[in-house]
């Protein structure tokens, strides 16, 4: 609500709410709207109780895919056809392999109506199909999975056979590891003379990618895009690591899915590519998507034949939308279209703020409320150097550092300039990106500003460690002990009119004070573990009591004292922790 709408709802002066808005680093004026949680503070400060209501008919607002599919009863869930990204360097072949896939592997009997490019397609073998994402490669994919979209199941990652592994296909890697995808790597060009495959799989071992014939879990193909070599091979890899991953939905469920692609047609108004993760979309549904509605006026399938629903992992174009919604949106169905329009209309304010605020990156100052949030397990690292024995030494020196508890996370690591690559691999994956004797250029250090992202700069390798070391400290989980400060024997029991069991005690050994916690013990055996309630000496009350005096007390919510219980204090201590 806005300043003067909250001043109305509460009766406070629209005047002190902005005073208390401005002492609390928030400048804004009376026509500005303000948030839940701001509100609540300001509301506190007025000793005014709120509480925050959500419509029932919103309450069913998607904003995660993984939300929805989690509340999926596991019985109506159906096995679904993977989806598949295709990356890696360029003239590598990645184009190539798609077409190759598509020509050979698109049902005849679908060709026909307008074909038109619409960014992902699904291909069929054995009965079975598959879907492709035509990405423009890991910029794409990153922005996607910065934006929240988990849209795809396996990476297949191509490599020329005479090329071998270049900068694009270590980005490609670091992408595709940040993301916690399964990888399949497909080495194309085996066909031309100096193809050399065993040199593929030796230079991806050594950037971390162990193909299986090397003893690792990546599969790896050799193909060839141009002759048409092994498609159905690299295919059949496809079906079986999706086999490994169990890949389920629920196609009676209302449609969600994630915008893979949009754009405004001149003829036919916001066309939009989505792909389909749970439920059945249909024609004349009401849909949300992002900040647009709209209802559903037609669909197309990747080859420009008509729709009249589509499935789980099925792509399709569709027309109908108020608006060209942006790449990684989550459409759903909606049956009312008015509650869509007002949840749309919230997003249009929201959406861009609400964006920013949640790709915003991290830096090792604000690292340990991230860690209270429960926002980071692993610290994530993009190492830049100017020479590549800096960049051992550094990694050397950063391993040594890991415990059981807390890792550095290299996601990405080279030599020159800090670019737009990195700082968007930091954005998607929370990272921070060190620069040993290397600095950002222009674009990336805007980026970077932009998006909150901590750029550290070192030339010497022990302040590097040092630092990462104190971020690590951190991110441990704090560690306590309790140490017993004293003994006391119940000598004696009263009842008070509240019902309270008074002990009479003798200390025995060492304190207590007010603060500390009891264990009431009989016979050796813990009866009771809380809280003191009170502590005093002749009626009077007070904070301690040393060994050798006598004092009556009462434990919090505990009745059953009885003569000849003894009690034990302690205090709960915060371990200091180190790595």
């Amino acid at each position: 609500m806005t300043v003067r709408e909250f001043s109305e709802a509460t009766g406070v002066g629209a005047a002190e709410i902005l005073k208390a808005l401005m002492k609390g680093g928030v400048l804004a004026n009376i026509n500005q709207q303000i948030d839940y949680d701001t509100a609540a503070l300001i509301a506190a400060d007025f000793g005014i109780e709120t509480t925050e209501h959500v419509p029932e008919q919103l309450a069913g607002i998607v904003e995660s895919i993984k939300d929805v599919l989690s509340a999926e009863v596991p019985s109506e869930l159906r096995p679904r056809p993977p989806v598949v990204t295709i990356m890696g360097h360029v003239d590598h072949g990645k184009t190539k392999l798609l077409d190759a896939i598509r020509s050979t592997r698109v049902a005849e009997s679908e060709a026909g109506g307008i074909t038109q490019h619409v960014g992902a397609y699904q291909v069929e073998l054995q009965s079975r199909k598959i879907t492709f994402l035509d990405t423009p490669g890991h910029e794409a994919f990153t922005a996607m999975r910065a934006r929240g979209a988990q849209v795809t199941d396996i990476v297949v990652l191509v490599v020329a056979a005479d090329d071998g592994v270049m900068p694009q296909t270590v980005e490609a890697i670091a992408h595709v590891k940040a993301a916690g995808v399964p990888m399949i790597v497909a080495i194309n060009k085996i066909d031309i003379v100096n193809a050399n495959p065993d040199r593929v799989r030796q230079q991806l071992a050594n950037h971390g990618v162990v193909v299986e014939q090397y003893g690792g879990d990546v599969p790896s193909v050799e193909v060839s895009a141009r002759n048409r070599i092994n498609i159905d091979g690299l295919l059949e890899m496809v079906l079986l690591v999706a086999d490994l991953g169990e890949l389920k939905a629920n196609p009676d469920a209302s449609a969600v899915g994630t915008i893979v692609e949009a754009e405004l047609d001149k003829n036919r108004g916001p066309i939009a590519t989505v792909l389909i993760q749970n439920g059945t979309l249909r024609l004349e549904d009401n849909v949300l998507v992002g900040s647009a509605t709209g209802t559903i006026r037609a669909m197309f399938s990747d080859n420009g034949r008509r729709l009249r629903s589509a499935e789980p992992s099925m792509p399709v174009v569709i027309l109908g939308l108020t608006a060209v919604p942006q790449a990684g949106d989550i459409l759903q169905t909606m049956g009312d279209l008015s509650i869509a329009r007002e949840v749309a209309l919230q997003r249009q304010r929201q959406l861009r703020v609400e964006a920013m605020a949640s790709m915003r990156g991290m830096s090792l100052d604000n690292l340990f409320d991230k860690i209270q949030q429960g926002q980071i397990k692993d610290l994530n690292i993009i190492l830049k150097a100017d020479v590549t024995g800096s960049i051992g030494a550094i990694e050397h020196a950063l391993g040594q550092l890991n415990t059981d508890q807390v890792q550095i996370r290299m996601l990405q690591k080279g030599t020159g300039a800090i670019g737009e690559g990195d700082v968007n691999l930091a954005i998607a994956s929370r990272a921070i990106i060190i620069g040993f004797n290397a600095r950002p250029d222009p674009a990336a250090r805007r980026l970077a500003e932009q998006y909150g992202i901590d750029i550290r700069f070192y030339n010497i390798i022990y302040q590097l460690t040092d630092d990462l070391r104190k971020a690590m400290v951190g991110m441990l989980d704090p560690e306590y002990r309790q140490v017993t400060e004293g003994f006391a024997e119940v000598r004696n029991t009263f009842r008070l009119p509240s019902r309270e069991i008074v002990a009479g005690l003798f200390i025995t050994d060492g304190k207590v004070m007010r603060t500390y916690a009891v264990r009431v013990l009989r016979g050796g055996v813990v009866v009771h573990d809380g809280r003191i309630g009170s502590l005093k000496r002749f009626k009077e009350d007070v904070r301690e009591v040393t060994s050798g005096y006598e004092c009556g007390l009462v434990v919090e919510s505990f009745t059953d004292v009885q003569i000849g219980d003894n009690m034990e204090f302690y205090r709960t201590e915060k371990v200091e922790r180190t790595v």
